[in-house]
């Protein structure tokens, strides 16, 4: 019997299961999401797959997960009861932040509330300098104090953040110490462990939020791993990272601090890799789901990556300057842009009259008013059905039906007849505007990048995302687009093409130019250590592994940094000088100009990546879908595509009917998704099953 690798994505309306069997055998399940406990789907999923398919737990070898638990701790406030101790004078680092504002001249703005309140802000009389010197000494008691005082105000956890411990760890470790003597079960972190950078609110930020959400996740991730064994499905169980890579369930029940993006991560992971095998190393990423579109960049092969993002402040539009609106998280991550546009969307209009689609969504309960479950606003599913683009019968397969009269109903009454719009009109504007809403995300990541996406190819994914993409690219002027197999579940199926991936990052401040060779290779060396130790207790060898370098870098004076790869091997005065150089070229790529050669370039931080790689290849290039796609359906139906064009009859196809390219429009209907072809577009299949359109 063919073992299985499974991957499990949940989103805001549903949960994703793809089994992949070591023949290139694929069973898939969407199922809703039970937003009360995850865990729950997760388990009915897996029962529903077994029930499918006559398969059981035994043929189960691998778990891969990307789970919003941790982010929905935060965005909920729903983490543990948290204390800090922190240097005297210091207390109010995380209330006075960085005096970033997500909205100019806004004085009504309010910050979000601290996930540590004051009075559980404890500070210590001690002084260590940038340089790890000693000023001021910690006196035991004092350490034992500040313990004794949160412990007796019922602290679930403690973190502690001291000023420029990432230097000198030695007054941290004492503060350690004491908690684990006093309180030995009691969820902790100290920032050397979690974040051994300079940038104190940062620092500060990113060890709150990681002790904030421990005993959360780890409870999570106990319940979870029951769930399984009771499944009888003993395989290990791996984390989508925010990064793109996996980790152990072990290390993200201490670190979860990497897991809080993981769940959009999957789908660009898959993404890059399809790209590879179809030659294709600039693609623009584009994920629509039920609540949220996401996109992201690949360029040159190579997923592009955020020192630092904000969880928990709303849509991420990926503007450099209009940050605040969140908490601070300083870890690599998968850089995203993200817009509050989805299926389940609300369309409304504003007190000025206008249109809006999103960002609040119906998600999953009560859901569209077409799925009939309660439901009572119009959304861009109700309007994507008035308009021809869904089949009411066969979303997920036919598992979930829709309710066209009811979708007609509230659109005629909320939006058509207050606009003065016939009813197919007023769903087409609403569809229009939540494309341009999702436009903003992909010139977030490109344009205000510095990247032109006429050069890029659109890789659209999603539930939604298909139906969204000609329209999308032709607006950007962008030519191809690739749809990829079971788009509505590839977040999950992306989970399949990652690699198990260990970051660690450390501040060494240093002008490039004046910087002894030796001592970067000694920092370096010390850090690949680490990661080979911690690939090696995750079962690699030493031939599966591969370390990667890379260094934060910016003009001396300059604020924020940019990174760039570091060759392999040791560095010498010419690898410090093309070092220099690839950073001048990085920043003119990004920012469109480079200083001088008299500008100095300023080290802030030196990282090493431990990839641990497959003894074979992770998917398989043959695949073969247990499910079946459209049988016995209306061959067409009338699609609307705008005033110039109006409805159109319009061919309803299965992804096969690619085989032989054909012309739009038409729609191709599949068990996860649906993709809009427009006139004039091509469409044809390639080798690997992705459907390939060009616009002309």
């Amino acid at each position: 019997m063919a073992g299985y690798r499974v991957g499990v994505d949940i989103g805001g309306t549903f949960t994703d299961i793809v089994f992949l069997g070591d023949d290139g055998t694929l069973h898939t399940k969407k199922i809703s999401s039970s937003v009360d406990n995850y865990a729950r789907a997760i388990a009915d999923g897996l029962d529903a797959v077994f029930h499918d398919t006559g398969l059981s737990g035994a043929a189960v070898e691998e778990v891969r997960h990307g789970t919003t638990v941790a982010s929905n701790a935060i965005l909920e406030l729903k983490g543990a009861k948290t204390g800090l101790i922190t240097t005297q004078g210091f207390r109010d680092v995380l209330e006075i932040r960085n005096l970033r504002m997500p909205r100019l001249y806004d004085l009504t703005w309010n910050k979000p509330p601290m996930l540590v309140e004051r009075y559980l802000r404890v500070v210590v009389d001690e002084r260590i300098n940038a340089q790890g010197e000693i000023e001021q000494p910690l006196a035991l008691h004092q350490a034992e104090q500040a313990v004794d005082k949160l412990l007796s105000e019922g602290v679930e956890a403690i973190a502690v953040c001291l000023l420029h411990a990432y230097a000198n760890p030695v007054h941290e470790e004492m503060i350690k110490a004491a908690i684990q003597r006093k309180a030995p079960d009691l969820p902790h972190c100290i920032s050397y462990d979690v974040l051994p950078e300079i940038k104190e609110y940062e620092r500060t930020s990113t060890t709150v939020i990681n002790t904030y959400v421990m005993p959360i996740v780890a409870r999570y991730l106990a319940t979870l791993r029951q769930d399984l064994d009771a499944k009888h499905v003993t395989a290990p169980l791996l984390l989508m990272q925010s990064n793109g890579g996996l980790t152990t369930a072990q290390e993200a029940a201490v670190k979860p601090m990497n897991i809080i993006e993981s769940g959009p991560a999957g789908g660009v992971i898959g993404a890059q890799a399809l790209a590879h095998s179809l030659d294709l190393p600039n693609i623009i990423t584009f994920d629509m789901g039920g609540t949220t579109a996401k996109a992201s960049l690949v360029e040159r092969g190579e997923v592009t990556r955020s020192l630092e993002y904000q969880v928990g402040g709303g849509i991420m539009i990926g503007s450099r300057l209009l940050t605040g609106s969140g908490y601070m998280l300083k870890v690599p991550a998968i850089d995203l842009a993200e817009v509050g546009a989805g299926g389940g969307s609300i369309v409304w209009i504003d007190g000025g009259g206008s249109l809006q689609a999103g960002p609040q969504s119906a998600g999953a309960t009560p859901g569209p008013v077409c799925y009939d479950l309660g439901g009572t606003e119009p959304t861009i599913t109700d309007a994507n059905l008035i308009l021809g683009y869904i089949n009411p019968s066969h979303l997920v397969g036919g598992d979930v039906k829709l309710h066209a009269d009811k979708a007609h109903h509230v659109f005629e009454a909320h939006i058509a007849k207050p606009l003065g719009l016939s009813l197919a009109h007023a769903a087409y504007g609403a569809h229009q505007i939540a494309a341009s809403n999702m436009i903003r995300a992909i010139k977030a990541v490109s344009t205000e990048r510095g990247r032109d996406p006429r050069g890029y190819t659109l890789f659209a994914f999603g539930g939604n995302g298909p139906i969204f993409a000609a329209a999308m690219a032709e607006a950007l002027q962008m030519h191809h687009i690739v749809v990829p197999p079971s788009p509505g579940l590839f977040s999950s199926f992306g989970l399949l093409y990652a690699d198990v991936e260990h970051h660690y990052s450390r501040t060494l401040r240093r002008l490039l130019r004046r910087t002894d060779p030796q001592e970067l290779n000694n920092a370096w060396d010390h850090m690949a250590a680490e990661a080979v130790a911690q690939l090696q207790a995750d079962g690699f060898t030493a031939a599966q592994m591969r370390i990667r370098r890379a260094a934060n870098m910016h003009y001396q004076g300059q604020t924020f940094e940019l990174t760039v790869p570091v060759a392999d091997g040791p560095l010498d005065a010419e690898a410090m000088r093309a070092l220099e150089e690839a950073f001048g070229q990085e920043h003119e790529r990004t920012y469109g100009h480079r200083a001088g050669p008299e500008e100095p370039v300023e080290l802030v931080n030196i990282q090493v990546v431990g990839q641990g790689l497959p003894d074979r290849p992770r998917v398989p290039e043959g695949l073969r879908s247990s499910q079946t796609m459209m049988a016995g359906g209306p061959q067409s139906r009338q699609a609307y595509f705008g005033l110039d064009i109006g409805w159109l009859e319009t061919p309803v196809l299965s992804r096969g009917d690619l085989s032989t390219p054909r012309e739009g429009p038409c729609i191709i209907e599949e068990y996860d998704a649906t993709c809009v072809i427009p006139p004039k577009a091509h469409s044809r299949l390639d080798a690997y099953g992705n459907i390939l359109i060009d616009l002309l």
